[in-house]
């Protein structure tokens, strides 16, 4: 059971009297300095005023219009949207990279506002609200006291869950893969077909072994056991996402040619084969869920690149998955990605590429599609000097 003595406890005035709470944020969001206790009575345009102004708002009326509100909110906000890119030059695409994040954040902050409560055996004590017992409890573990989260988060949550529950198909896999909570889910799955295409290399013969850094759901890991790789070694920093693989592997029936090791970057000894796909955006995450989109100054990037010629057996190969949207949005350059190649003692053996093929790259509309539409996914095969 967690001890919720960890969580800050918030106060506000209820009724003429002073009632607390536990704050509960898996996005690590700041506990809130000012409660306001509303209900169906109050409208949507005087909500999103509050919100505006920084007083986060605790719902005492019927879960469903709380929902509703939440739209409300939501639509107030996207009459302020950022202008849409186009084909707009380089440093633009860039500006309005900037702009977007900001965008998202001040969002985030607003909608974040709307607070629900929640009992220690995580139901709710709301007319029509939802059964979230299982789904929090997946997430947060059982708890010994009352708390408040944001209605955004919540949703979040019992989303997770549901995925959690039904899975993503891995065409690749022939299988699906089930995400957890905080742990990146591989909708994108282009770059599974790079990996399962290309060649591997000739010393895996004599040396059947592999590591997979930063390996998320465990996906990685049990397409290279279903190559045919006896020994895997698969890390993660992250003790949520070793949880999500070993769940995923064990259903797969590969944990038998898998270790999990909780470590930043790579684990001890050496490989026939590292794989890699680190955080695409060389930008700072806005909170502890985004970590498997941006990498600050491209630590994880430059780490697996420096470190990795003194974990490749002779005749071995690292495997790069990238994409260039970085590039595109003028984050990173191509030529700083070589010369950081370079000066980490490797050289490219080859490059496959392929299309990236989600909605948003058709989606106009999006401040970015300009970057979106150009992007390439690719693998860089990579080897000592």
């Amino acid at each position: 059971m967690t001890s919720m003595l960890d969580y800050p406890l918030v106060r506000w005035n209820e009724a003429g009297e002073e009632v607390s709470a536990r704050w509960r944020s898996e996005k690590n969001r700041h506990p809130p300095h000012r409660i306001q206790v509303i209900d169906d009575r109050l409208s949507a345009d005087a909500a999103y005023r509050l919100a505006c102004e920084g007083t986060a708002l605790l719902w005492r009326g019927d879960f469903q219009n709380a929902r509703q509100l939440l739209h409300a909110l939501s639509r107030r906000i996207d009459k302020k949207s950022t202008p849409r890119a186009g084909s707009t030059p380089h440093q633009s695409i860039t500006t309005a990279f900037h702009a977007h994040r900001q965008a998202q954040a001040q969002r985030a902050h607003i909608l974040g506002q709307l607070l629900i409560p929640v009992r220690a055996d995580h139901s709710i004590s709301l007319r029509r609200a939802p059964d979230v017992r299982l789904a929090c409890l997946q997430t947060y573990g059982s708890c010994d006291e009352d708390y408040i989260v944001s209605l955004r988060e919540l949703q979040g949550v019992i989303g997770a869950y549901e995925w959690r529950k039904k899975g993503i198909e891995i065409p690749v896999l022939q299988a699906r893969i089930h995400p957890h909570y905080g742990v990146f889910s591989p909708i994108r799955n282009e770059y599974v077909e790079l990996i399962d295409r290309m060649p591997l290399p000739d010393s895996m013969t004599a040396h059947s072994t592999a590591f997979d850094i930063g390996t998320g759901t465990g996906i990685l890991a049990a397409l290279l056991v279903r190559r045919g790789i006896q020994h895997i070694v698969a890390t993660d920093q992250d003790m949520r996402a070793l949880e999500c693989a070993r769940e995923n592997l064990t259903r797969l029936n590969f944990m038998q040619h898998v270790d999990l090791v909780q470590t930043d970057l790579f684990p001890i000894g050496q490989a026939a084969l590292i794989v890699c796909n680190p955080p695409w955006i060389p930008a700072r995450p806005s909170s502890p869920l985004e970590h498997a989109i941006f990498d600050p100054d491209s630590r994880m990037l430059k780490g697996f690149l420096r470190g990795l010629g003194a974990h490749l057996i002779a005749g071995g190969e690292g495997w790069l998955i990238l994409s260039d949207f970085a590039e595109h949005l003028g984050l990173r350059s191509r030529e700083t990605l070589l010369a950081l190649i370079d000066e980490a003692g490797l050289i490219v053996l080859d490059r496959s590429d392929i299309k990236p093929c989600h909605p948003r790259v058709d989606d106009i509309d999006d401040p970015l599609h300009v970057a979106r539409a150009a992007e390439i996914t690719s693998l860089w095969r990579l080897a000592s000097k």
